[in-house]
């Protein structure tokens, strides 16, 4: 149900002011998606406030599908891009495949795929680097999260290590699952990851 939702909004989206303005494409899973609170107090809601407070004309539209993995956004990320040609992509996946311990070089060959796919399409991307608990074991941990900067580095993208960076061990901004950012955590969220987007923005003006 919750797909066939995202799909909903996100038709309702390209219908409205497509064409108009440029486009800031955010995909993700339930960390942009909003689990568990209301969207329009999620960090991409928060992104869209700031742009236009700045001056900025793009519109923000949240792709982001709760329980996404790097797999499924690889497949879909062509629909995305035909439908909403995006300037930016927001690029943040790979949590899910962590916390199920898929290959790391599955999960930097899908986001290769991901970023490789976006830029052929002309949009700028930005990677937003996801942690995973260390009971998954050091030599786990450690490819998984080196996965992001190896990306970031042959691709040339800009990218920050940690998205929920003062988030994820702080239980006053999670959740009781204890794994999902509550609403007070999500000027945070935009925070970590405002650098990267205002300075790419700032390069494509």
């Amino acid at each position: 149900m919750r797909k066939i939702l995202t799909l909903v909004v996100l038709l309702i989206a390209a219908n409205a002011g497509a064409g108009e303005q440029p486009t800031v494409l955010v995909f993700g899973d339930s960390l942009s998606a909003g689990f568990g609170i209301d969207v329009d107090q999620s960090w991409t809601a928060l992104l869209q406030s700031r742009l236009e407070k700045l001056g900025y004309e793009h519109r923000v539209v949240n792709a982001s599908i709760s329980g996404e993995t790097t797999e499924g956004g690889a497949a879909r990320i062509g629909s995305a891009l035909d439908t909403f040609s995006p300037k930016l992509v927001i690029l943040e996946l790979g949590g899910n495949d962590g916390l199920r311990g898929f290959p790391p070089e599955r999960v930097r060959s899908n986001l290769e795929t991901i970023i490789q796919r976006s830029k052929a399409a002309g949009a700028a991307v930005v990677l937003l680097g996801i942690r995973i608990p260390s009971n998954y074991g050091p030599r786990y941990t450690a490819a998984f999260e080196a996965v992001f900067r190896q990306i970031a580095d042959d691709l040339d993208v800009r990218w920050i290590e940690f998205f929920m960076e003062g988030v994820a061990t702080n239980d006053d901004l999670m959740q009781a699952d204890r794994i999902h950012p509550n609403t007070e955590a999500q000027p945070i969220l935009l925070e970590n990851a405002w650098p990267i987007i205002s300075a790419t923005l700032d390069d494509a003006l």
